[in-house]
């Protein structure tokens, strides 16, 4: 057996997130995948973003730091190679490329601005085909801080794909209109036109946190029932006893009711009552993405 140690950053508009993964090699057998360690520092890009335009210098020390110690964690891991990609709040900055280029020349860390649709290429390099059977038809519904990435797939394939700017910090700071809303009803109705027996595949931190409060099994689907008694139940708790009570951090208390808006209205949108939560997302796209490219060399 071989073990290969590849790691994926991401820094998004809620969180910015550190993922090492273990990839086990046996001949004969594909390579198995697994968590070496994750970690999250709470640094909301997005209040700084979504309201002034820019991000502030305080958060950019923060992300400076987080990725130096990154850098540390993933050096005495023996990480043989990485990738660091920021998402919807870097992309808007108006300083977010400087920042950049800042923390490269600090850490030796470059870090690689993405669109929406690459974030949600490299998603879907992840587990997720494995859920996704041939016969069936799905919406896969990413949910972060500061956009959603929407897909949806059919008899296997992907039928359309499409990042709106809506997510859960964006709404905390009332920067998502009703058109906007409209403007994502019409694309799912579009596309999901027709289609029958949609199922959904839900990924974000929100939604991980839901499915870890439900108490299901691994594999086991939420209901959109289930989803809408729960957003009930959390907004009629205050942020402290979100906190307490749910054991929530701080920086999911105040988004989370937010968040579930967004998957509850694209279910109803789409007609679909369950909706599956594998635990995947940006950074275990990157470290599938790297381990498939570096094994072809």
């Amino acid at each position: 057996m071989n073990i290969r140690k590849f790691a994926g950053i991401d820094i998004g508009s809620n969180g910015v997130r550190l993922l090492i993964a273990n990839v086990l090699e046996e001949e004969g057998k594909v390579p198995l995948f697994s968590k070496g360690s994750l970690v999250r520092v709470p640094i909301r890009l997005g209040a700084d973003v979504f309201e002034q335009g820019k991000i502030s210098s305080e958060n950019a020390a923060r992300l400076s730091d987080t990725i130096e110690a990154y850098r540390l964690l993933m050096r005495v891991q023996g990480v043989e190679k990485y990738r660091a990609c920021a998402t919807s709040a870097m992309r808007e900055a108006t300083n977010g490329k400087e920042i950049t280029q800042q923390i490269a020349l600090r850490t030796g860390i470059p870090i690689e601005i993405i669109d929406g649709a690459e974030e949600a290429a490299i998603i879907a390099n992840t587990d997720l085909h494995t859920l996704i059977e041939g016969d069936k038809n799905y919406l896969y519904i990413d949910v972060g801080g500061g956009s959603t990435e929407f897909t949806v797939y059919t008899q296997g394939t992907i039928r359309a794909a499409k990042s709106f700017p809506i997510g859960g910090v964006r709404l905390l700071k009332g920067k998502a209109d009703d058109k906007l809303w409209d403007k994502v009803k019409e694309w799912i109705q579009t596309y999901t036109k027709g289609l029958k027996e949609i199922e959904a595949i839900g990924s974000g931190g929100n939604i991980n946190k839901i499915f870890k409060t439900s108490g299901k099994k691994k594999d086991s689907p939420l209901t959109l029932h289930f989803l809408e008694e729960f957003l009930t139940q959390v907004s009629a708790l205050s942020y402290e006893e979100r906190i307490r009570e749910l054991e929530m951090n701080p920086d999911r208390a105040d988004v989370i009711p937010l968040a579930l808006q967004i998957y509850i209205k694209a279910m109803k949108w789409a007609k679909i009552h369950h909706i599956l939560v594998p635990k995947v997302g940006l950074a275990d796209g990157i470290v599938r993405q790297l381990y498939l490219v570096n094994s072809e060399q």
